[in-house]
Protein backbone atom coordinates (compact mmCIF):
# COMPACT_ATOMS: atom_id res chain seq x y z
CA UNK A 1 0.00 0.00 0.00
CA UNK A 2 1.07 3.59 -0.57
CA UNK A 3 1.69 5.48 2.65
CA UNK A 4 0.97 8.85 1.05
CA UNK A 5 -2.12 9.80 -0.90
CA UNK A 6 -1.58 12.14 -3.85
CA UNK A 7 -3.67 14.76 -2.05
CA UNK A 8 -1.04 14.77 0.74
CA UNK A 9 2.06 15.28 -1.37
CA UNK A 10 2.38 19.03 -0.85
CA UNK A 11 1.60 18.80 2.87
CA UNK A 12 4.59 16.48 3.31
CA UNK A 13 7.01 18.47 1.19
CA UNK A 14 6.61 16.83 -2.22
CA UNK A 15 5.67 18.55 -5.45
CA UNK A 16 2.05 18.24 -6.45
CA UNK A 17 3.02 16.60 -9.74
CA UNK A 18 5.20 13.88 -8.14
CA UNK A 19 4.69 10.58 -9.95
CA UNK A 20 2.83 8.01 -7.86
CA UNK A 21 5.53 5.46 -8.72
CA UNK A 22 8.00 7.34 -6.46
CA UNK A 23 5.66 6.91 -3.51
CA UNK A 24 4.88 3.29 -4.40
CA UNK A 25 8.58 2.43 -4.48
CA UNK A 26 9.27 4.36 -1.26
CA UNK A 27 6.41 2.53 0.45
CA UNK A 28 7.86 -0.81 -0.68
CA UNK A 29 11.23 0.18 0.80
CA UNK A 30 9.50 0.97 4.10
CA UNK A 31 7.86 -2.48 4.12
CA UNK A 32 11.21 -4.14 3.46
CA UNK A 33 13.00 -2.13 6.13
CA UNK A 34 10.28 -2.90 8.68
CA UNK A 35 10.39 -6.62 7.68
CA UNK A 36 6.67 -6.68 6.96
CA UNK A 37 4.38 -7.25 3.99
CA UNK A 38 2.64 -3.99 4.92
CA UNK A 39 2.31 -1.65 7.88
CA UNK A 40 -1.45 -1.92 7.48
CA UNK A 41 -3.44 -4.68 9.16
CA UNK A 42 -2.39 -8.07 7.78
CA UNK A 43 -2.43 -11.70 8.89
CA UNK A 44 0.70 -13.44 10.17
CA UNK A 45 1.57 -16.87 11.49
CA UNK A 46 4.40 -17.64 13.90
CA UNK A 47 5.61 -20.82 15.58
CA UNK A 48 7.36 -20.15 18.89
CA UNK A 49 9.35 -22.34 21.25
CA UNK A 50 7.94 -22.09 24.76
CA UNK A 51 10.10 -24.40 26.93
CA UNK A 52 7.35 -24.71 29.52
CA UNK A 53 6.50 -20.98 29.64
CA UNK A 54 2.96 -19.62 29.64
CA UNK A 55 3.74 -16.23 28.08
CA UNK A 56 4.49 -15.72 24.37
CA UNK A 57 5.54 -12.53 22.60
CA UNK A 58 4.63 -12.01 18.95
CA UNK A 59 6.84 -10.20 16.45
CA UNK A 60 4.46 -7.96 14.51
CA UNK A 61 2.94 -5.02 16.38
CA UNK A 62 0.54 -3.61 17.26
CA UNK A 63 -1.93 -6.47 17.41
CA UNK A 64 -5.12 -5.36 15.69
CA UNK A 65 -8.36 -7.18 15.02
CA UNK A 66 -9.46 -7.41 11.41
CA UNK A 67 -12.76 -5.83 10.39
CA UNK A 68 -15.61 -7.62 12.15
CA UNK A 69 -13.32 -9.71 14.40
CA UNK A 70 -13.42 -9.52 18.18
CA UNK A 71 -9.77 -10.47 18.67
CA UNK A 72 -6.52 -10.21 16.70
CA UNK A 73 -5.93 -13.89 17.52
CA UNK A 74 -7.29 -16.03 14.70
CA UNK A 75 -6.06 -19.46 15.83
CA UNK A 76 -3.68 -20.67 18.51
CA UNK A 77 -2.38 -24.23 18.61
CA UNK A 78 -0.16 -25.60 21.37
CA UNK A 79 2.00 -28.70 21.58
CA UNK A 80 2.43 -30.07 25.05
CA UNK A 81 5.79 -31.24 26.25
CA UNK A 82 6.91 -34.18 28.36
CA UNK A 83 7.16 -33.03 32.00
CA UNK A 84 9.50 -34.64 34.46
CA UNK A 85 8.18 -36.29 37.57
CA UNK A 86 7.88 -33.81 40.37
CA UNK A 87 7.40 -30.87 37.97
CA UNK A 88 3.65 -31.30 37.51
CA UNK A 89 1.33 -28.67 38.88
CA UNK A 90 -0.76 -31.45 40.37
CA UNK A 91 0.74 -34.85 41.17
CA UNK A 92 2.52 -37.67 39.38
CA UNK A 93 -0.70 -39.68 39.07
CA UNK A 94 -1.96 -37.03 36.65
CA UNK A 95 1.28 -37.35 34.71
CA UNK A 96 0.57 -41.06 34.26
CA UNK A 97 -2.94 -40.21 33.04
CA UNK A 98 -1.63 -37.62 30.58
CA UNK A 99 0.91 -40.06 29.19
CA UNK A 100 -1.68 -42.84 28.98
CA UNK A 101 -3.90 -40.71 26.74
CA UNK A 102 -0.95 -39.65 24.62
CA UNK A 103 -1.37 -35.94 25.31
CA UNK A 104 2.31 -35.08 25.52
CA UNK A 105 3.71 -34.16 22.11
CA UNK A 106 0.31 -33.62 20.47
CA UNK A 107 -1.05 -30.38 19.02
CA UNK A 108 -4.21 -28.93 20.57
CA UNK A 109 -6.23 -25.91 19.48
CA UNK A 110 -6.76 -23.37 22.26
CA UNK A 111 -9.85 -21.18 22.41
CA UNK A 112 -8.70 -17.70 21.41
CA UNK A 113 -11.58 -16.12 23.33
CA UNK A 114 -10.05 -17.34 26.59
CA UNK A 115 -6.56 -15.91 25.95
CA UNK A 116 -5.28 -12.60 27.27
CA UNK A 117 -3.26 -10.42 24.90
CA UNK A 118 -1.64 -6.99 24.87
CA UNK A 119 -1.89 -5.05 21.61
CA UNK A 120 1.20 -2.89 22.19
CA UNK A 121 3.66 -5.50 23.49
CA UNK A 122 2.34 -8.50 21.54
CA UNK A 123 2.27 -10.61 24.71
CA UNK A 124 -0.16 -13.54 24.76
CA UNK A 125 -0.86 -15.30 28.07
CA UNK A 126 -1.66 -19.00 27.76
CA UNK A 127 -3.87 -20.91 30.19
CA UNK A 128 -2.35 -23.39 32.62
CA UNK A 129 -3.23 -26.93 31.59
CA UNK A 130 -5.44 -28.78 34.16
CA UNK A 131 -2.93 -31.64 34.27
CA UNK A 132 0.04 -29.29 34.54
CA UNK A 133 1.45 -30.15 31.12
CA UNK A 134 3.98 -27.56 29.94
CA UNK A 135 3.96 -26.06 26.44
CA UNK A 136 6.83 -26.97 24.12
CA UNK A 137 5.66 -25.00 21.06
CA UNK A 138 2.78 -22.81 20.02
CA UNK A 139 1.60 -21.78 16.57
CA UNK A 140 -0.24 -18.47 16.47
CA UNK A 141 -2.21 -17.09 13.54
CA UNK A 142 -3.05 -13.44 14.18
CA UNK A 143 -3.62 -10.04 12.64
CA UNK A 144 -1.48 -6.99 13.31
CA UNK A 145 -0.77 -3.58 11.84
CA UNK A 146 -1.78 0.05 11.82
CA UNK A 147 -5.42 0.89 11.25
CA UNK A 148 -4.39 4.52 10.60
CA UNK A 149 -1.04 5.42 9.06
CA UNK A 150 0.70 7.86 11.48
CA UNK A 151 2.44 11.07 10.48
CA UNK A 152 5.86 9.54 11.23
CA UNK A 153 5.40 6.92 8.50
CA UNK A 154 4.10 9.49 6.03
CA UNK A 155 7.05 11.76 6.76
CA UNK A 156 9.43 8.82 6.30
CA UNK A 157 7.83 7.98 2.96
CA UNK A 158 8.17 11.58 1.75
CA UNK A 159 11.80 11.73 2.93
CA UNK A 160 12.67 8.56 1.00
CA UNK A 161 11.15 10.09 -2.15
CA UNK A 162 13.18 13.28 -1.67
CA UNK A 163 16.34 11.23 -1.07
CA UNK A 164 15.67 9.24 -4.25
CA UNK A 165 15.10 12.35 -6.31
CA UNK A 166 18.51 13.70 -5.29
CA UNK A 167 20.38 10.40 -5.75
CA UNK A 168 22.50 10.01 -8.92
CA UNK A 169 20.95 7.43 -11.17
CA UNK A 170 17.47 7.98 -9.70
CA UNK A 171 16.90 11.68 -10.24
CA UNK A 172 15.60 11.44 -13.81
CA UNK A 173 11.90 12.32 -13.82
CA UNK A 174 10.12 9.35 -15.29
CA UNK A 175 6.66 7.91 -14.79
CA UNK A 176 7.84 4.51 -13.60
CA UNK A 177 10.59 3.76 -11.08
CA UNK A 178 12.24 0.33 -11.02
CA UNK A 179 11.79 -1.01 -7.46
CA UNK A 180 14.90 -3.14 -7.79
CA UNK A 181 16.84 0.00 -8.62
CA UNK A 182 15.40 1.72 -5.54
CA UNK A 183 16.37 -1.31 -3.45
CA UNK A 184 19.93 -1.07 -4.77
CA UNK A 185 20.17 2.43 -3.30
CA UNK A 186 18.29 1.55 -0.09
CA UNK A 187 21.24 2.24 2.23
CA UNK A 188 21.37 5.88 1.15
CA UNK A 189 17.60 6.32 0.73
CA UNK A 190 16.69 5.02 4.20
CA UNK A 191 18.87 7.51 6.07
CA UNK A 192 19.19 8.08 9.81
CA UNK A 193 16.16 10.37 10.00
CA UNK A 194 14.01 7.77 8.23
CA UNK A 195 15.29 5.02 10.52
CA UNK A 196 14.34 7.04 13.59
CA UNK A 197 10.82 7.63 12.28
CA UNK A 198 10.32 3.95 11.42
CA UNK A 199 11.97 2.48 14.53
CA UNK A 200 8.67 1.76 16.38
CA UNK A 201 7.33 -0.21 13.41
CA UNK A 202 10.24 -2.57 12.67
CA UNK A 203 9.25 -6.17 13.42
CA UNK A 204 11.43 -7.68 16.14
CA UNK A 205 11.88 -11.43 16.17
CA UNK A 206 11.70 -12.58 19.78
CA UNK A 207 13.67 -15.68 20.63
Amino acid sequence: MNYLDDSEYEAYGLEEGTADSWVTSASALIDGYCRRTTLGVAQYQERLRMNGRFLARLSYLPLAAANGAASPLVEVRARYGMPRRGEMVADDALLDAALAFGMAGTWTTLGVESLDWDADTGEVTLPVHPLGLPYNDIEVTYTAGLTTIPDAVKCACAQIVRNAQTTPGLNVRISQIDRMKMQYFSDSLVDDSVRRMLAPYVAQKVG
